[in-house]
Formats: structure tokens, C-alpha cells, sequence
């Protein structure tokens, strides 16, 4: 008996045109389409949660919970850390130019404090923006 999770086999694009030729099938599949290998329900749930982080702890809400302790508590009260982009860039959203200013000259300390936290040791940089 065939073991269920093996593939059939997959022919090249010129093979599958020929085979519906010789069928009198006509071969509609668009010239720029690419075929994936298909997944299972349970792949692309776990994927999803995994890429949105649903249920589970992001990085951006440990810094959040320990923003006070890393900056201090009163640069914590004019700034807040916002998201991690695919870079690994934080973006800091900061009130007014001076804590701006402050928070910079600190960045090599804040980065080290944040980095040390758990799961959060892919925040490469960080970029403060007054608004």
C-alpha cells in the first residue's frame, strides 16, 4: 500500500502540455503561475500564529511591560516603544524633541538593556520619532 503523504510525481510544464495534447485536454494553467506544494490545515494555522505571534508573548510587549526600568521613569512617561520591524528596528515614539534628544544620547545603554530581556535579542537598532 503507498505511504498516504507521498506526492505524486510532479511532470515539467512541457511534459504536462504534451500529456493534455494527447488527451485532447486543454493545458489552461497561466504561463506565470507558480505551483506550491500543499500544506496541511494544521501547517498554515501554526504559520499564521507563529507570523502574528497570536497567543504567545512578541517582544515588543516585554519591552513595553519593562519600558520604565530600561529609560527610567520619567522618559517612560514621554515615550513609548511601538514595533519591531523586519529589520530588527524599534521604533521609540517620543513626545517632545528633548526626551528625543536624551533617549538618544542613551541608545547604545537602552539597546543593551533591552537586548539582555528575554526574546528580545533580535532588536538590532533603534529609531526615535518626535511627534
Amino acid at each position: 500500500m503507498a505511504d498516504p503523504k507521498q506526492q505524486p510525481h510532479a511532470f515539467s510544464r512541457l511534459a504536462e502540455e504534451l500529456i493534455g495534447d494527447l488527451r485532447g485536454v486543454a493545458y489552461d494553467v497561466p504561463a506565470r503561475q507558480v505551483k506550491r506544494p500543499t500544506k496541511t490545515l494544521t501547517e498554515l494555522v501554526e504559520d499564521i500564529l507563529n507570523k502574528y505571534q497570536v497567543g504567545r508573548d512578541a517582544p515588543e510587549h516585554t519591552i513595553r511591560a519593562q519600558w520604565p526600568s530600561i529609560v527610567g521613569p520619567a522618559n517612560a512617561n514621554y515615550s513609548h516603544p511601538v514595533q519591531i520591524d523586519a529589520r530588527g528596528q524599534l521604533l521609540v515614539l517620543v513626545s517632545h524633541s528633548v526626551v528625543k534628544n536624551e533617549l538618544f544620547h542613551h541608545r547604545a545603554t537602552i539597546l543593551e538593556r533591552i537586548q539582555a530581556l528575554p526574546a528580545c535579542a533580535g532588536v538590532k537598532k533603534l529609531h526615535f520619532r518626535a511627534g
